[in-house]
C-alpha cells in the first residue's frame, strides 16, 4: 500500500508541477527541488544539483529528464514511468488545445500581453534558482567548483560561448578532477 501511495504522490506532484509551471525546464526543476527536496525530503539538495546537471546535459526536454532521474531515485523504473507521465500530460493537453485554436490565439492582444508578463516572471524564477545554486557552490568553499562556476559564467555572459561548449567543458573538468582525485587517493592509500 505504501508503494502505491508513494507512486500516486509522485504522479500528482509531477502533474501539478508540470501543469502550473510556465517557462521551461529550469523553472520546473526549481519546483521539483522545492517539492522533492524541501517538502517531501525524498532526495537531498546535492542529488538535485546533480540531477539538474544531468538533465541539462542529456538530449531532450530538461523537465522530462529531471522527472526521469527523480522518479528513478524515488521508486526505480515504476517511479520513472509515473514521473514522466505526470510531467508530459499537461503540456500534451495544452498543445492539443492550442493547436486547434492557434489562429485565434496567435493574433490576440490579451494573450500576447499575458505571455509577456509570464516571460518576466519566468526570468525572475530562473534568476532565483541560479543565485540559489551559486550560493550553494560558494558555501562549499571548494576553489575548484567556484572557479568552474565563475569561468562558465564569464564564458556565457562575457564571451558569448555556446552553452553546449560550456557544458562539455564542465563535464571534462569534472571528469579530470574525479580521475585526479581517484589517483591521489590510490597513491596516498598505497603509501
Amino acid at each position: 500500500m505504501k508503494q502505491k501511495h508513494q507512486l500516486l504522490v509522485l504522479f500528482l506532484k509531477t502533474l501539478y508541477i508540470s501543469a502550473f509551471t510556465f517557462g521551461g525546464g529550469f523553472v520546473i526543476v526549481t519546483f521539483m527541488k522545492k517539492c522533492f527536496v524541501d517538502e517531501l525530503h525524498w532526495i537531498d539538495e546535492q542529488e538535485m544539483l546533480d540531477f539538474t546537471a544531468l538533465a541539462q546535459s542529456c538530449p531532450g526536454a530538461i523537465a522530462v529528464n529531471g522527472a526521469i532521474l527523480v522518479g528513478w531515485k524515488v521508486y526505480g523504473f515504476a517511479g520513472m514511468v509515473v514521473a514522466v507521465i505526470g510531467t508530459i500530460l499537461p503540456p500534451m493537453a495544452i498543445l492539443a488545445v492550442l493547436s486547434v485554436c492557434y489562429a485565434a490565439f496567435a493574433s490576440n492582444v490579451w494573450v500576447a500581453a499575458a505571455l509577456e508578463g509570464m516571460r518576466v516572471g519566468v526570468a525572475a524564477v530562473i534568476l532565483d534558482v541560479s543565485c540559489g545554486l551559486g550560493v550553494n557552490v560558494m558555501k562549499e568553499k571548494k576553489l575548484y567548483s567556484i572557479a568552474i562556476m565563475v569561468i562558465a559564467f564569464l564564458a556565457d555572459f562575457v564571451l558569448d560561448v555556446n552553452v553546449i561548449y560550456i557544458i562539455a567543458a564542465g563535464i571534462l573538468a569534472g571528469t579530470i578532477r574525479f580521475i585526479w582525485m581517484r589517483k591521489r587517493e590510490q597513491t596516498t592509500g598505497a603509501v
